[in-house]
């Protein structure tokens, strides 16, 4: 299936946006969005949504579908029935079946109490130091507890191809090192969700914020042992306001809803993410569609 859907890319662009249900949007991820969708349209591509609901603890009720009727409000259609992660689990077990199989998982008994007493008073552990690569494999519970499943990473570059942000290269031991695959409570983890879908699905392209630079590496890990190569990126600058400082949660946290409030309908608001992202000028009004025909692919990330 993996091979299947890398195979696709050779059809033309395929992206996505990939929103987690555990609340509304907010503006950054509406203006993200925007861009993602704005990249797939320009050059003809496809454009896919991926609900990204495998954290089950984290969901929060009637979040997939405030998510679905916001980009619908603004006109950001996607290609396809939406797909989630949380019907995929199959998928994902196979996966990792396949990298026991050959070697390439071990299990980790490590707790997050453990290596943060462990790094500390030095700081928060950038890697993982190993301590369970060498010891003999007990997959089985102890002290009624599983361990969690961790990539035996081989010591190796990564690379992929980076459209904005810093050159697309990291140290796989050094910035990377063994990613949990497979957590202790038996959740599937995120890197290895993520970068399954991106095979399975096609995607060539991954357009997405600036401060998921540094995942990108632990997901090209998990495509390389995979035997793939991974889709171009494109990580948006973060929205800063007319001071320079970072838009936080707080004052994003609102979304469509805190827009609308003010009275702001579809083409104010798709103006408003448009000019944070210098797209058009300040106070502009138009729809997804005016804005795509107004815009030039390549200034999109110029």
């Amino acid at each position: 299936m993996l091979q299947q859907g890398v195979e696709r890319r050779g059809g033309g662009y395929r992206g996505r946006f990939a929103p987690s249900p555990t609340g509304p949007l907010h503006l950054g991820n509406l203006r993200t969005a925007l861009v993602s969708w704005l990249d797939a349209r320009s050059q003809g591509g496809q454009w896919l949504l991926r609900i990204d609901d495998l954290d089950s603890p984290r969901n929060r009720a009637g979040a997939t579908d405030s998510i679905l009727e916001d980009l619908q409000w603004l006109g950001l259609t996607w290609d396809g029935s939406p797909v989630f992660q949380g019907q995929r689990r199959g998928l994902y077990a196979s996966v990792l079946s396949a990298l026991r199989r050959d070697g390439l998982l071990y299990p980790c008994r490590c707790s997050r109490r453990l290596l943060a007493d462990i790094s500390a008073p030095h700081g928060r552990l950038s890697v993982y130091p190993g301590f369970c690569r060498g010891l003999t494999p007990l997959w089985g519970p102890q002290n009624q507890r599983l361990p969690s499943w961790r990539l035996r990473l081989p010591a190796t570059t990564l690379f992929w191809q980076e459209r904005v942000a810093a050159e697309g290269c990291m140290d796989g031991s050094h910035q990377v090192g063994d990613l949990v695959l497979r957590r202790a409570d038996g959740l599937i983890a995120y890197h290895l969700a993520t970068a399954v879908d991106e095979l399975a699905l096609g995607i060539s392209d991954v357009v997405r914020g600036a401060d998921l630079w540094s995942s990108t590496g632990a997901q090209v890990a998990v495509m390389g042992v995979l035997g793939h190569a991974p889709p171009r990126y494109g990580h948006v600058p973060l929205w800063h306001d007319k001071q320079g400082q970072r838009l936080s949660k707080r004052e994003g946290s609102a979304g469509l809803a805190g827009l609308r409030a003010q009275g702001l309908d579809a083409p104010g608001v798709i103006g408003l993410l448009a000019a944070s992202a210098g797209l058009v000028p300040e106070g502009s009004r138009l729809s997804s569609n005016e804005l795509l025909q107004e815009v030039d692919a390549s200034r999109i990330f110029g």
